[in-house]
């Protein structure tokens, strides 16, 4: 009975271990099979872009961050009370417009009080004066009178100035920030009170290195271009240089100024700034995308078509070394290894080596952009 059972057993593995290894020798004749039928490794689908010639201006980039021409924290000049405030937070101001008074009860009272000891004690110097003139009273009496009246309109300037310095007056036209004070409060001499902000035009300060020195002369055109206002760009011109060179980083501070309506850029703001070395010239563009970036140099795969000894032609990627220069948008310039005309892979060279079969379908392929602007940004 175990003899039966045993051989039954066996006989099931012996049919288990036959199927298995017919399935292994069908998939094994498949792959010889379709190897022969290939002829070499996979075809890879790729996107292509041809290399382009155009005009680029000559300029260079930086980052910077915007400065106002004018800007101030302000405060009152005397310590006391705020009795008075006359502007809303965020507020264009012009020049002189009044904005907060500090409590000055006390100084208005001695003013009109010094106020009419001044008009008394010119009264007295009139009728002096007349009288000296018939010599009824002696010169000192008139000295006496002309001394007091200088000293009741001293009197009067000084309160009238400590008065002044208890009003806060904008100093420039400009807009308001938040205030720091409220009615009611007791300020200090110096304490902020609210920042005012000249906005239009507005400064930004760039570094460049020193090895441009002699092409950064006033007047050249600039351009920012900042992630708050994706859609707008902000032109204006290199308006100073510095007139020394940074000892340790060896670069030069430069700031430009720029038309600003509306305030729509702040100070603090971080911007990309575009500034004009000089007329246009011709340079050789690809995609960004198309550079394969390596320790030992950045390379493309240019697309050619090639027979091979069975005269069969086929598409062939070949890896080739190139110098770039100046990025812009989603292009790059080549200064050297490519020609106008040429095409290279701008999408899937990542999966590719020298002489590798590709097949070209553009359909899916990103579109780049001279001025990209992504829809997240």
């Amino acid at each position: 009975m175990k003899l039966k059972s045993f051989l039954v057993a066996l006989a099931f593995l012996l049919v288990m271990v036959g199927v298995v290894a017919g399935v292994k020798a069908l998939q094994i004749g498949r792959l010889i099979a379709s190897g022969d039928e290939g002829g070499g490794p996979p075809v890879e689908t790729v996107s292509t872009a041809p290399v382009t010639k155009e005009r680029r201006e000559r300029s260079v980039e930086s980052v910077g961050s915007l400065r106002a021409v004018q800007g101030a924290d302000l405060s009152t000049e005397e310590s006391g009370m705020v009795t008075k405030i006359f502007f809303e937070n965020g507020q264009e101001v012009k020049e002189g417009d009044l904005l907060l008074e500090l409590d000055t009860q006390t100084e208005q009272a001695n003013l009109r009080s010094a106020e009419a000891e001044a008009d008394l004690a010119r009264t007295v110097y009139d009728r002096t004066k007349q009288l000296r003139v018939n010599n009824t009273v002696p010169q000192s009496e008139m000295d006496a009178a002309e001394s007091n009246l200088r000293k009741m309109t001293a009197l009067v300037e000084q309160l009238r100035s400590t008065i002044r310095e208890k009003q806060l007056r904008a100093p420039f036209t400009g807009r308001l920030g938040i205030r720091e004070a409220n009615l009611g409060q007791f300020v200090d001499q110096g304490d902020k009170i609210v920042s005012l902000q000249s906005l239009d035009p507005i400064f930004v300060d760039f570094l460049l290195p020193q090895q441009l020195l002699s092409q950064l002369t006033p007047g050249r055109p600039l351009r920012v271009i900042t992630d708050v206002y994706p859609d707008k760009f902000f032109d204006g011109e290199l308006t100073a240089v510095n007139t020394e060179i940074d000892p340790v980083t060896r670069n030069i501070r430069l700031q430009g100024t720029l038309s600003n309506p509306g305030g729509l850029l702040r100070p603090g703001m971080f911007g990309r700034i575009l500034l004009s070395l000089g007329e246009a010239s011709e340079v050789t563009s690809i995609p960004l995308t198309a550079v394969v970036a390596a320790t030992y140099g950045d390379s493309v795969f240019v697309i050619e078509e090639k027979t091979g000894e069975d005269g069969v032609t086929k598409t062939v990627a070949t890896q080739r070394f190139i110098r770039t220069g100046r990025a812009e948008g989603d292009f790059i310039a080549v200064t050297e290894g490519l020609q106008p005309g040429e095409t290279v892979v701008s999408a899937g060279a990542f999966k590719l080596r020298n002489g590798s079969v590709v097949e070209v379908n553009n359909d899916m392929a990103p579109r780049p952009e001279r001025q990209p602007r992504p829809e997240d940004s």
